[in-house]
């Protein structure tokens, strides 16, 4: 396989994997591609497909320069297949094959474990494009609308690096998966997607902001993860993928930052010190805090429930194989192995929230999820720095682990967002306190008017500190016309 250093641009499949040399490979992606671009035309942003789009490409997998900037109608996007640099000498990090030779080709005896891995991964990247396809009609403004289109292409570049996996080291088998990816719909009753959180609806911008800050955080997690893979075609391929995810994190983050800010400045302009006085907050025609803190509460919990069961038999074998690691498993100092070793598990036993050490191995979903809560809540942290900066008295917290959750230890128990246990009788009143009601969703859909004069921004969110590519303000990021 090339080293990764050059991409060559001249063929269908942009890519740096030597696809003029591999015909088989080549071949099976070209039959893919008008499957895709159907699909894409099909499921991808409604009503704005002939639009001109101010996108950045991938013109390198190097740290520096990698990307370009420049306008083009998202169908004719040069979506393809890009791996990280090839590390010479690479060994297995971790698991029972550690220090053995990174895989190049598939080991036999992990073949359905690592395809699983990777349709698993490979059905989130589409789901989020299918969640997000109305959110143009009510963009904020053409900066909002451009960021949400360039995650929505890369989200679309994710899925074409699984498929390159599943295609090029899996045969009819992966024809096969790589053709599934494309049937799925999210939130279909007949053909839904893989993992629950990619079947709900973003029905608004704050839900969008709240999915690309604690969603794909936790896509950080599980790509991060992946580049650790002893199997190095995978690592190599989440290696960049994770550059091209930190921007759809700080889209999320920055976006609700820049709600909160607007919140904060109407509430100081009109001299309302009471974050809790929503109905004359909202009648400033801002988002008002505690709703704010509802949408984050909704999405921590769907998001943890991704990680999937605490102790997990799965999680065990795939680190013990040597195919997914640990969130920066090069930079811990223990065996790599976990001989021997426990992890502090939360479980609901016998009424009570309690920790218990588990073997390491098993806890390893418990251990990524610790790793994602610590990321998130220094995302939150910076938001928070907005009411000190504006003297506004709230802070955005998390709720528990065990809040609203239905995979995993505590899907068989109600806790309220402080961690205490409630009632059936209980939680039914408590959730409408806790999650955004009807009438809170009915609110801030009643904003979500679209704003497609560049330069100007809807009068619920403040415009960023920067543009992006360091463009002015007024800069047409999006031209509807083409």
């Amino acid at each position: 396989m090339p080293d990764g250093s050059q991409i060559d641009y001249d063929g269908l499949i942009p890519n740096n994997v030597g696809l003029n040399e591999d015909l088989r490979v080549r071949k099976a992606l070209e039959v893919w591609h008008p499957g895709y671009i159907d699909w894409w035309k099909q499921m991808g942003p409604e009503g704005f497909q002939e639009s001109l789009v101010y996108l950045r490409t991938a013109v390198g997998v190097g740290s520096e320069g990698w990307a370009k900037f420049d306008f083009v109608r998202m169908p004719e996007y040069r979506w393809g297949v890009l791996l990280a640099p090839q590390v010479e000498g690479r060994t297995i990090p971790f698991g029972a094959h550690k220090g053995e030779p990174a895989w190049q080709e598939v080991p036999g005896e992990y073949r359905a474990m690592l395809r699983r891995l990777l349709v698993i991964q490979g059905d989130t990247e589409p789901a989020s494009v299918e969640q997000q396809r109305h959110l143009g009609a009510t963009a904020p403004s053409l900066y909002d609308l451009r960021n949400l289109f360039q995650v929505n292409v890369e989200e679309g570049r994710h899925l074409w690096a699984m498929v390159y996996l599943l295609q090029k080291y899996f045969g009819r088998d992966g024809r096969e998966e790589a053709n599934d990816l494309l049937r799925r719909r999210s939130g279909d009753q007949d053909s839904p997607r893989m993992l629950g959180a990619f079947n709900e609806r973003t029905p608004d911008w704050l839900s969008f902001f709240m999915f690309t800050f604690f969603t794909d955080r936790d896509g950080k997690m599980q790509l991060a993860a992946l580049a650790q893979s002893g199997f190095d075609p995978l690592s190599r391929t989440c290696r960049f993928m994770l550059t091209e995810e930190a921007h759809h994190m700080f889209v999320g983050e920055t976006g609700v930052q820049r709600v909160i800010q607007r919140t904060c400045e109407a509430m100081k302009a009109a001299g309302i010190d009471d974050p809790y006085d929503i109905e004359r907050i909202r009648a400033l025609g801002v988002i008002d805090l505690p709703t704010i803190q509802k949408k984050a509460n909704l999405h921590f919990s769907l998001t943890l429930d991704l990680f999937g069961n605490e102790i997990s038999t799965n999680a065990a074998n795939a680190f013990n194989a040597g195919l997914k690691g640990r969130y920066r498993e090069d930079r811990l100092t223990d065996d790599h192995q976990l001989l021997g070793a426990v992890y502090p598990v939360l479980r609901f036993n016998n009424g009570l929230i309690q920790s218990e050490d588990v073997p390491a191995l098993s806890g390893l979903n418990m251990r990524l999820r610790d790793d994602y809560v610590v990321d998130t809540e220094a995302g939150i942290a910076r938001w928070n720095r907005v009411f000190e900066r504006t003297g506004v008295d709230f802070r955005i917290t998390l709720p528990h682990v065990a809040f609203n959750r239905r995979i995993g230890e505590f899907s068989g128990c109600h806790a309220d967002t402080d961690g205490t246990l409630l009632t059936a009788d209980q939680w039914a009143k408590r959730s409408k306190e806790v999650l955004p009601s009807v009438e809170d969703n009915l609110f801030i859909a009643s904003l979500m008017a679209p704003v497609r004069e560049p330069g100007a921004y809807a009068g619920w969110i403040a415009p960023p500190r920067i543009g992006i590519d360091n463009m002015p303000g007024d800069f047409e990021y999006v031209r509807m016309e083409g």
